[in-house]
């Protein structure tokens, strides 16, 4: 029998979902990825080591102390002889190990001594997932490279409802098989570029000129383009935002400084502006704090117009292939995002119409339209600007792969906490 080409060291870790594993395993065995497991004392509750090795057809690993196995594969080995490591289920217990760099078992020693990616497929009750400790966790998790697959929602053993739930083994292993596979990505070898959130445009050392763009519609964008293979850079105004992972960012304050980070990417495949660029800015800014004076009238605060980064880039004679630009509009955002498209000189753009039941802002949701020099090419009703960003990122992908058969699955992974 032929060696499989991938394999995976599958950490279960104890939780009523550890069963779903036995699956994965056998999904994993089908598709000639080689499996390796290590099963944690608390796993032993849930399922045997003799089920799993049926399975898998390989050795069961399960304590760090055992001699034979030493002598046979050490735990250094066992770390990074497999391709990829996945622990599914991922209980609190074992994030929090992760996190805090814990290496108390074979389990945690493998995770603390690898050298290969690793994804962790989080299960437990709502509340234990909710708490504030495992979201700290998981978000230094991601901030260090691990992928989180998000829990889904649902009823749980213990009687509550709620996100927790470890998603379908077939989920799992399409994310798994993605990662070990990245050349199968449609965007695979393309080089992107994402500008996100407002910039601020100093008047003194306390006070500046910006909008309320909180990043979301960007940061999700480049998350999007991550996912479907492409490497990333995203160019980032000021927001409250975590850094995505698997993602390099780019932190400016204005306009000039994303101009200037845009600039030295202009080779890209790719740019998305999605940067709320803050039109105008103080044409000398006061090095010390403008102080008000009782009585006196206000200062008069002179403008100078910011460079325009999108038309910048655009009109640019390095310009990436494809340039999409965003347009918020309050009034008439099809017609007046076709005129900017033509203006700026960009390919497509995203129109956005800013109104009481579409404030964009800040908010998880977007309503918005994808219009290219023929006009409205879709109309997207109101949905979450995650779901808006994967609409892009395959509108893209179909852009360079058009009338290929580019796998373009990936955008029905849960692969966000």
């Amino acid at each position: 029998m032929a060696q499989p080409t991938k394999s995976v060291l599958l950490i279960i870790s104890g939780g009523i979902a550890a069963y779903k594993s036995l699956e994965l395993i056998r999904l994993f065995k089908k598709d000639g990825i080689g499996v390796q497991t290590i099963l944690t004392k608390s796993g032993a509750e849930f399922v045997t080591p003799l089920s799993i090795q049926a399975l898998s057809g390989n050795k069961v690993y399960q304590d760090l102390w055992d001699l034979t196995a030493e002598s046979e594969m050490g735990h250094i080995e066992l770390s990074r002889a497999a391709d990829l490591i996945l622990v599914a289920p991922a209980t609190a217990n074992i994030l929090a190990k992760m996190t805090h760099g814990i290496a108390d078992d074979l389990a945690t020693t493998c995770l603390l001594a690898t050298n290969k990616p690793v994804i962790a497929a989080p299960a437990m009750n709502v509340k234990m997932w909710e708490n504030a400790a495992t979201q700290d966790n998981i978000a230094t998790l991601k901030k260090r490279g691990i992928d989180i697959i998000q829990p889904e929602e649902g009823d749980m053993a213990c009687g509550e409802y709620g996100e927790g739930r470890l998603p379908d083994p077939e989920t799992i292993f399409s994310i798994v098989k993605k990662k070990l596979n990245p050349e199968t990505l449609p965007l695979h070898g393309k080089i992107a570029f994402v500008t996100a959130g407002p910039t601020y445009e100093a008047i003194d050392p306390v006070r500046f000129i910006g909008n309320h763009s909180s990043g979301k519609q960007g940061y999700a964008i480049a998350e999007a383009l991550r996912d479907a293979g492409a490497e990333v850079t995203l160019i980032s105004g000021p927001t409250r935002l975590q850094d995505p992972h698997g993602v390099k960012t780019v932190h400016v304050t204005s306009a000039q400084e994303m101009l200037d980070a845009s600039l030295e990417r202009i080779d890209s495949d790719i740019a998305i502006c999605t940067a709320a660029v803050s039109d105008w800015r103080s044409t000398e800014p006061a090095d010390q704090k403008i102080k008000k004076q009782t009585g006196a009238d206000a200062p008069t605060l002179v403008l100078t117009e910011n460079p325009d980064i999108l038309a910048t880039i655009s009109k640019h004679k390095s310009r990436p292939a494809l340039v999409i630009g965003f347009a918020a509009e309050t009034q008439e955002a099809e017609k007046n995002a076709k005129e900017k498209l033509l203006k700026k000189g960009c390919d497509w753009i995203i129109a956005n119409e800013i109104s009481i039941t579409n404030p964009v802002f800040g908010q998880d949701t977007n309503t918005a339209a994808l219009i290219t020099r023929n006009g409205v090419e879709e109309s997207w009703k109101t949905q979450t600007k995650v779901d808006i960003a994967r609409k892009i990122v395959e509108k893209t992908a179909l852009f360079f792969y058009q009338g290929s058969t580019a796998d373009t699955s990936w955008q029905d992974n849960k692969e966000r906490a």
